[in-house]
């Protein structure tokens, strides 16, 4: 199986390459057109800003080839935020890839410290093969300071101050505001899970 790492420029590709690796696939960390579109399987990392990341897409030329993929995607933590509508992060609003029907907004915490950063319940929607032998109360590890709100995408929240998507599906679009690379069996299950459909 050919599994693609999206050469997003950003800090996390080496994790995410190796929790793969550790389930017997050997992934390639590519931002080459073929490669990318010869992949059955494809993740997009990122961590930082939003408007950083977008920058770093249109310098490598990747947006027009995200948005046509039909493969399996995967969004991971910035990766999810980056598949949205539009992202509050900076003074005006960001445009994002427009993949899955949902802006991303400013935590509303309800006083608690943002950013939202540890351990975190995973509530998933009930049958989803995203998250296939995963307990119900799962613990997954998140850092983050925006989030999805829960919309008609949503197939996991999670519960900190208020609910927020915490796993979204559009398509063949999939993104988890977690970090599965650091959320031990249960996020290695879930990258089983994706690299499995």
């Amino acid at each position: 199986m050919n599994v693609v790492i999206l050469d997003t420029g950003c800090a996390n590709l080496a994790s995410v390459a190796y929790a793969v690796k550790r389930l017997g696939y050997n992934p390639i960390v590519s931002r080459d057109t073929n490669t990318i579109l010869q992949a059955d399987k494809v993740f997009l990392p990122g961590v930082g800003t939003a408007s950083a990341a977008m920058e770093k897409l249109v310098e490598r030329e990747l947006i027009p080839l995200i948005r046509a993929l039909t493969q399996p995607v995967l969004g991971i933590c910035l990766g999810m935020q980056l598949m949205g509508s539009v992202s509050e992060e900076g003074k005006t609003e960001i445009p994002l890839l427009g993949l899955i029907d949902s802006p991303v907004q400013k935590m509303d915490a309800n006083g608690l410290p943002v950013p939202h950063s540890g351990w975190n319940q995973v509530k998933a929607l009930a049958g989803h093969p995203l998250f296939k032998g995963i307990n119900d109360d799962a613990y997954f590890y998140f850092v983050h300071s925006y989030s999805m709100p829960i919309s008609a995408n949503t197939i996991a929240q999670t519960l900190y101050g208020n609910p927020f998507s915490s796993a979204v599906n559009q398509d063949n679009f999939y993104g988890v505001q977690f970090h599965p690379e650091r959320s031990g069996a249960a996020g290695s299950r879930l990258i089983q899970n994706f690299l499995e459909m």
